[in-house]
């Protein structure tokens, strides 16, 4: 009985929990489930939401105070306390102050902490305006009754306050709180966090500005790389009838899509924990934007010509024309893909920007963050797309040659994308044949002639050096080799020296699924006393493999590391139970990184989301 009344009531959280107001559903009703003979007879009660939980607010000095009381057989989760400031100008808010709470093990979430009775939580401030200030204290909660056996869906109040000036000795105390201290004391807090909180406490044009410098770093990033040929090709495309004016209009109009895309993709997370660029992770999407690439790159080597709409050409010829025959249509909708396929980057900028509107339900100015991170992130797109137009060459083999070094490209960039779905083995062959073909074009093969110039001289023996290292490649595909910057790593050419012993190339997970596997996991590892380190990943995060490559195989890191529980939440399927992990923790997808002491608390202050090079991520470590 008590689980039909669970999922009845998780159905009707799913359904007002879109929504934020101070007016919320009660539960269904004794006599709604008597008429469905779901009541058990009528013999337990259920309350009103505002009768089980009765809040109380007020502000005393310079602290937001929530106080619940709890009716007689109900509780409330600890964790699912928010309390937060919107609409509050100039003034900066601290981190949330909830006691321990009662330890229960709960039927569907296991040990969980809950609060019988009476509850409260506060949220510090800092006014220093200079004059009162007129704000929101948002505070959502969520709690079930144990006579019924409902859980009631989540709940948001909204409550206008008057904020008073903090005095100088409570500004003081509550920086130091604001900077949410572990319970070990230490005060470091990450980097996303303090991105939130500048957006709490910054000027708008501050905010703009700094935003647009994150975005002009994660522009030399691998996740935007992809797009340099993408935005190239499409200038390429049009030979010499391309003019600097133009080439600069196309650049702009296919930076500010992505930056649209990017900007409302990011909104939705934000607002409803929903990633968009995630939902088109999947293979027959990727499979069939790849296919798109090679059309555009194929036309590039002179096969047939995208620029001419002949009836004869299949339909993903036709949609590939459009979009590389030079309408901004065409160059938008090239835009608005690669936004939410080809870049699905989690970093801490955009994790900052999707923490303060989640907290504060503030889309307008989360989303301008977001929007000129996307332009800072476009600006060398701009410049590169601009330039393509006035450098072009008119006519001649020059043109011939530049076309064919960006139809190279974009079969790179397909390539890349189906590294996401296809074993190392394959993407590593795909990426041997692209060299070895591209040496073959390049004369690699071919006898060096006398007279010849130094450019084709030098367009030679860089054929010649493709030529090797894809040999090189293949013979790393036939000994088990999985990396194509080190296609012989694993390779055994020789035995080792007496005595030597090899590194651990990459460090060993244990894999968990859901809710349930990381409670088990983590219980297990409370048990044997020992810290955890989980790790959020993802085939089609880039950043995911930029960690596994760069930073876990790192010497400093694996010793840090060696007395930890390791685990791995693979979230390539974006499933049901990956959102449940997502909803838990607060995240919108990989790469993240959650630390966990001896006594099984998050070290939530220590977080790591997006890549990490592995000094900063080993001093991480050392402050678990």
């Amino acid at each position: 009985m008590k689980h039909l009344f669970f999922a009845l009531t998780l159905l009707a959280s799913i359904t007002t929990g879109l929504f934020t107001s101070t007016s919320i559903a009660a539960p269904l009703s004794v006599s709604a489930l008597g008429g469905l003979g779901l009541n058990g007879g009528g013999e337990d009660e259920i309350l009103a939401p505002d009768e089980a939980f009765k809040l109380s607010t007020d502000v005393s000095g310079n602290k937001l105070n929530a106080s619940w009381e709890i009716a007689d057989g109900h509780y409330l989760y600890r964790d699912k306390f928010k309390l937060s400031l919107i609409d509050a100008n100039g003034v900066e808010s601290g981190s949330i102050k909830i006691p321990a709470g009662e330890k229960k093990n709960d039927e569907f979430f296991g040990e969980i902490f809950v609060f019988h009775h009476k509850a409260n939580a506060s949220l510090a401030f800092i006014n220093n305006t200079g004059a009162e200030q007129k704000a929101t204290f948002k505070v959502r909660y969520q709690g079930c009754s144990e006579i019924s056996g409902i859980c009631y869906p989540p709940i948001t109040k909204k409550i206008p306050v008057v904020l008073p000036i903090s005095s100088a000795e409570a500004a003081t105390l509550d920086k130091a709180e604001s900077s949410t201290p572990a319970a070990s004391g230490d005060t470091y807090v990450s980097e996303q966090d303090r991105i939130a909180s500048t957006l709490t406490t910054g000027s708008t044009w501050l905010i703009l500005i700094s935003f647009f410098g994150f975005g002009l770093l994660l522009a030399f990033t691998p996740c935007v790389f992809p797009m340099i040929p993408i935005l190239s090709s499409i200038i390429i495309g049009h030979g010499d009838q391309i003019t600097t004016r133009k080439a600069f209009t196309m650049s702009t109009v296919y930076v500010l899509a992505m930056a649209l895309t990017y900007t409302a993709a990011g909104v939705i997370a934000g607002l409803f924990g929903e990633n968009l660029q995630a939902a088109f992770q999947n293979p027959w999407i990727l499979s069939s934007f790849a296919v798109v690439f090679v059309a555009l790159s194929f036309s590039m080597f002179g096969f047939y010509d995208l620029q001419l709409p002949n009836s004869w050409q299949s339909k993903l010829t036709s949609i590939s024309n459009n979009q590389k025959g030079g309408t901004l249509s065409g160059v938008a909708i090239m835009g608005f893909l690669s936004a939410l396929i080809v870049g699905p980057c989690v970093a801490a900028p955009l994790a900052g920007a999707l923490i303060y509107i989640g907290q504060t339900g503030d889309a307008v100015l989360g989303g301008l963050a977001l929007f000129a991170l996307s332009l800072g992130m476009g600006a060398p797109l701009i410049a590169i797309g601009t330039s393509a137009g006035k450098l072009l060459p008119r006519a001649g083999a020059w043109m011939d040659a530049v076309k064919g070094v960006f139809g190279v490209m974009l079969l790179a960039v397909a390539i890349w994308m189906l590294e996401r779905i296809i074993p190392a083995a394959a993407s590593m062959t795909l990426w041997a044949l692209l060299l070895i073909i591209s040496a073959i074009y390049m004369g690699s093969l071919e006898p060096l002639e006398h007279g010849i110039s130094g450019w084709r001289r030098l367009w030679k023996g860089v054929g010649i050096f493709f030529l090797a290292y894809g040999v090189l490649i293949l013979i790393g595909v036939a000994s088990g080799g999985k990396d194509v910057f080190q296609p012989l790593k694993g390779a055994a050419f020789a035995s080792s020296p007496a005595g030597q012993t090899h590194q651990a190339a990459h460090l060993e997970f244990k894999q968990i699924k859901g809710l349930d596997g990381l409670n088990q996991a983590l219980a297990d590892a409370k048990a044997q006393g020992k810290k955890v380190m989980l790790d959020f990943y993802a085939d089609w995060c880039v950043s995911c493999k930029e960690m596994e490559k760069l930073t876990f195989v790192d010497a400093d890191v694996q010793n840090k590391l060696s007395g930890y529980v390791l685990l791995q939440a693979d979230v390539t399927p974006n499933d049901e139970k990956d959102k449940e992990l997502y909803d838990h923790f607060g995240i919108i997808g990989p790469p993240a990184i959650i630390f966990y002491d001896v006594n099984g608390e998050e070290r939530r202050n220590l977080r790591v989301v997006g890549y990490m090079p592995a000094n900063e991520f080993a001093a991480i470590i050392d402050r678990v």
